[in-house]
This record gives C-alpha cells, sequence and structure tokens, in this order.
C-alpha cells in the first residue's frame, strides 16, 4: 500500500513559530510490542534519495529501529540510493520486478518550490503503479513541505518528522505484509 499524499496537516512549530504544511501526518506509534510482527522472514527494499540525507537519513534509521522490534533483522533490508525523489520510481520498479522483495520503502524530500507539488505527485503515483502492476507492495515516505525552512531549527524539524515516518512505514509495512499473507491464503483456499 502507497501512503499517499493526499492528506495533509499543518502543524505549528513551536521552534520556528511558523505553520508547516506536510503532505502526510505524524501520527505517533505506540509500544512495538503491541503490533504484529512480520508474518514470516521477509527481504525488504529501502530506497532513499540523497537529496538532503541528513534529514531523510532519520526515516530509514527510525524504520530500522522499528522493523528490529517486529523480529525482522536490518540485515534483510537492503538500501539503495538514488540522488533526488524523481529517481525513486523506476529504482523501485526494477526492484520489485526481481521479485527477491516482499516489500519496498521509498524516502525522499521534495522541496523545489516551482516544481515541488509536480514532482511529489509524480513519484507517489508512479509508486502505486508499480504497487498495482507488480503486486510487491510499496511503501512512501516521499514528504513535501509546503515550505522549507533550511535553519537548525526546521531542519530538525524535518528530521523528527521523518522519524516519526520511519515508524508509521515499518507499522504499515508489517501489516500490511500480514494481511496480504492471510489475503492469499484465503484465495489458495478458495475462501475468497
Amino acid at each position: 500500500m502507497v501512503l499517499a499524499a493526499a492528506i495533509r496537516f499543518r502543524h505549528s512549530s513551536s521552534v520556528t513559530g511558523k505553520n508547516v504544511v506536510m503532505n502526510e501526518s505524524t501520527h505517533a506509534s505506540t509500544e512495538a510490542a503491541d503490533h504484529p510482527r512480520f508474518a514470516k522472514p521477509q527481504r525488504v527494499a529501502f530506497v532513499q534519495s540523497s537529496w538532503h540525507r541528513d534529514i531523510v537519513e532519520s526515516c530509514r534509521l527510525s524504520f530500522l529501529a522499528e522493523i528490529a522490534a517486529r523480529h525482522i533483522a536490518p540485515a534483510q533490508v537492503d538500501l539503495f540510493e538514488v540522488p533526488g525523489s524523481f529517481e525513486i520510481p523506476l529504482h523501485v520498479q526494477i526492484l520489485a520486478k526481481t521479485r527477491r522483495y516482499t516489500a519496498i520503502v521509498a524516502a525522499g524530500l521534495v522541496v523545489d518550490s516551482g516544481v515541488r507539488g509536480f514532482v511529489a505527485d509524480t513519484v507517489i503515483r508512479a509508486l502505486m503503479d508499480v504497487q498495482l502492476r507488480t503486486e510487491v507492495p510499496v511503501f512512501s515516505a516521499v514528504v513535501t513541505p509546503d515550505e522549507f525552512d533550511e535553519t537548525d531549527a526546521g531542519s530538525d524539524f524535518l528530521r523528527k518528522h521523518f522519524a516519526a515516518r520511519g515508524v508509521e512505514v515499518a507499522e504499515a509495512c508489517a501489516n500490511t505484509l500480514l494481511s496480504l499473507e492471510r489475503l492469499r491464503g484465503q484465495v489458495a483456499a478458495g475462501i475468497v
């Protein structure tokens, strides 16, 4: 399931005093013990943009910590780095076609003011297309702030947001893989 950019939220930063509009919610995770584990050993591809790596990296690190709490070893996650978010979908498609991965996560920060909306929409739609064509779940942590504050305070805010997205993507990944395993079992048994 691609976590689409259709949901937007407005967050007032106590550090900068500015309203920041993002394309995804910052719903916090509860303890990992309350959530299902990965259904069986899985292999995950994590495709990350190197544009603003210092910010985007916090997503990958929190993702790895959360899936480790769900009993999937970080060694089962392969990292692929691309120049920017626009390059993510092609890499995701090639990885999905290998059938080596049970899930693929995409993380990037889109901030160019002139083309920000176009790039974000294009990336999200392309990720959804890959998922539907290949039946490999693709999860998006591609974030698009309406305003990009390059100060330390703004970067810290985005790092925290990406860390929260990493946890959310790990939760979505674990829950989706479990759900798909059940569904495929029901289809094979002729129940559905």
